[in-house]
């Protein structure tokens, strides 16, 4: 874990951000995704700016109209709660195309300053494809095409591209991806200012990569349920206005202070596999096998550690030394992993992250502590001793210190973490050596 030092933060003010959601109009999303929940939720949590998403989707937007009212500059609030969350209007649209000789399948995130900016979105995209059947509709034009859109229609909107290394749907994804984000979008590639890091990369993993140092990293959720809202998220100290958001982003030095992230091994695609033959393999086990399934002798699907391997010019070792000693007019920004609250009560309780009684126990403590975020992030311990279990509190010092045991993610698969037990390997690879814990 890089140390993010906070203590600083916690003499001036400073906002949680999470700007890449999905509403209950995206596929594989719960119907509790709208306004009216994200915004509880999202306290509870304690982010104080959300993003909206899926506003290329006309039925969305217009409950986003009516739900929603002007706050500061830019962003919006629920009409029935005017002191609540802050909400940001953002998209995530997945273009289909070919480039290079080669298909292409790339996620990215817009950020948008007004309504009147969504609607021209929805009036453009509307003429080049289907917008209705997906919060996250699914365009066969290049994403370059789909910055110069953008960009006419407000320089004041944003483009970053999505879960950058993920495999099936990013700019570096090993299977249709790019090895560079000039090559990915040419000529408007001077409009990218940011990448996101995505659930299977961390900061350090992708400063191990020199030409990605002229870029800022933001981290979000991509939540499609209200409790995954916040698992990633970004920490600022400018104005909360949307123009001061977007200028921190461009040149961090403004107020981006870092970011929160996963521990990058749980993210579903950090290591080499395939889930239906249950192999799961480092890339160095990868390499040895050629690529290719023990199994079924197919290809594996390529996580986000190989791809990473494959592009660096750094050692990880070099990469932990420059988040180290970075400079404040750089885009580097140093990051803090955790573990979200709920999931280490389900594994000191030794239940299932989505029983009742996990649920109430997590309702007692947010109560208690003020907000997730106050309980993981900004109380120190000896606040923490005064209403947190033994077992809890001794989760969160471990966590903090980075003592924390993984079996990485693979192939559509979530990664464990344990805080506070060890991890029995139900899914021993096949046809290679055995998997070995880590203990960071």
């Amino acid at each position: 874990m890089q140390s993010l030092n906070i203590s600083h933060l916690k003499q001036r003010p400073c906002f949680l951000a999470d700007l890449h959601i999905h509403s209950r109009y995206s596929r594989a999303t719960s119907p509790e995704m709208h306004p009216a929940a994200i915004n509880r939720v999202a306290k509870e949590k304690g982010i104080q700016v959300m993003a909206t998403g899926d506003i290329t989707h006309p039925q969305y937007l217009k409950e986003l109209k009516n739900e929603l009212e002007p706050a500061e500059e830019g962003l919006f609030v629920c009409k029935d709660d005017l002191k609540g969350t802050r909400f940001l209007l953002t998209a995530e649209v997945s273009n289909i195309f070919s480039q290079g000789g080669k298909g292409r399948r790339i996620h990215t995130l817009i950020l948008m300053p007004s309504l009147k900016a969504a609607e021209r979105l929805q009036a453009q995209l509307a003429k080049l494809g289907n917008i209705t059947s997906d919060g996250r509709p699914m365009l066969g034009f290049s994403v370059k095409q789909l910055v110069r859109i953008v960009m006419n229609i407000s320089e004041d909107c944003m483009v970053i591209p999505a879960h950058a290394w993920t495999p099936w749907f990013s700019v570096f994804g090993s299977k249709s991806g790019f090895d560079s984000i000039e090559e990915c979008f040419e000529e408007e590639s001077g409009h990218i200012y940011a990448l996101e890091t995505g659930l299977s990369s961390d900061p350090l993993m992708n400063r191990r990569l020199s030409t990605l140092d002229k870029y800022t990293l933001i981290s979000n959720s991509d939540a499609h349920s209200p409790a995954k809202l916040g698992r990633e998220a970004n920490i600022f100290s400018c104005p909360m206005t949307y123009q001061d958001i977007i200028k921190a982003i461009k040149q961090p030095a403004h107020g981006l202070e870092g970011t929160i992230e996963f521990f990058p091994e749980e993210g579903k695609y950090h290591y080499d596999g395939h889930r239906d033959c249950g192999v799961l393999l480092s890339p160095e086990q990868t390499r040895k096998l050629n690529g290719i399934c023990p199994v079924c002798h197919r290809p594996l699907t390529l996580g986000v550690a190989y791809r990473v391997e494959e592009l660096a010019d750094r050692t990880e070792e070099t990469a932990r030394e420059i988040l180290r000693l970075f400079h404040f007019d750089t885009k580097i920004r140093p990051y803090i992993s955790l573990v979200p609250l709920q999931e280490l009560l389900a594994e000191a309780m030794q239940m299932g992250e989505g029983s009742a009684r996990v649920r109430k126990e997590y309702q007692r403590l947010v109560q208690m502590g003020g907000s997730e975020m106050d309980i993981l992030l900004w109380k120190d311990e000896k606040e923490l001793e005064a209403f947190l279990p033994e077992a809890v509190l001794r989760g969160i010092q471990n966590m903090r210190a980075g003592m924390v045991q993984i079996r990485p993610g693979y192939d559509g698969v979530y990664g464990e973490v344990r805080l506070l037990s060890e991890i029995k390997d139900t899914v021993e690879p096949k046809g290679a050596e055995p998997f070995q814990q880590r203990l960071f």
